[in-house]
């Protein structure tokens, strides 16, 4: 007879916590990082500044291959009514002038990257700052930047975009 009292008050207690877990479902959201990175105001501002930073070596990098292309199209065009020596002059100076451009063309590659990494780098602690704070008020469990297959439903996406202008006004 005890035995058949535990064993109902067992379920009892069984059924009581399933419903409590029931009772208290878990807020899960996703945020998609990529468009944070694209739309999101200081995401662009970063952007525009790196643009604006770059714009001027890679003018330099477009007349220098403007250059080549000159010096390629003369060379083809009058290299055979060109004294030996002549051509060979330009020869060389294509072949410097092209190894110099592509030193500095990936030199620029290289900065170019760099600084983007730094500028996104700054932004996505914004990004994950706001997701924290977003994630704090609205009392969710878990956030997720990655996933195979979410629900618009979760997306909180625009949230974050929108916190990071206000907090960028």
């Amino acid at each position: 007879m005890k035995v058949a009292y535990v064993a109902m008050a067992a379920a009892v207690l069984g059924l009581g916590a399933t419903a409590a877990i029931a009772a208290d479902p878990y807020k899960i959201g996703f945020v998609n990082t990529d468009r944070v990175l694209r739309e999101a105001i200081p995401a662009v501002k970063a952007q525009k500044k790196i643009e604006k930073e770059f714009s001027a070596r890679d003018q330099e990098l477009q007349k220098v291959a403007k250059q080549m292309r000159d010096l390629r199209t003369s060379l083809e065009k009058d290299g055979v009514t060109m004294s030996e020596s002549d051509r060979r002059n330009k020869e060389r100076d294509l072949a410097n002038l092209t190894r110099d451009f592509q030193r500095a063309q990936r030199e620029f590659n290289e900065d170019l990257n760099l600084r983007k990494n730094e500028e996104l780098a700054i932004v996505l602690d914004r990004a994950n700052k706001a997701i924290q704070s977003i994630a704090e008020a609205e009392k969710f469990d878990l956030i997720l930047q990655e996933a195979v297959f979410r629900s618009n439903r979760i997306d909180i996406t625009d949230k974050v975009i929108k916190a990071l202008a206000d907090k960028d006004k």
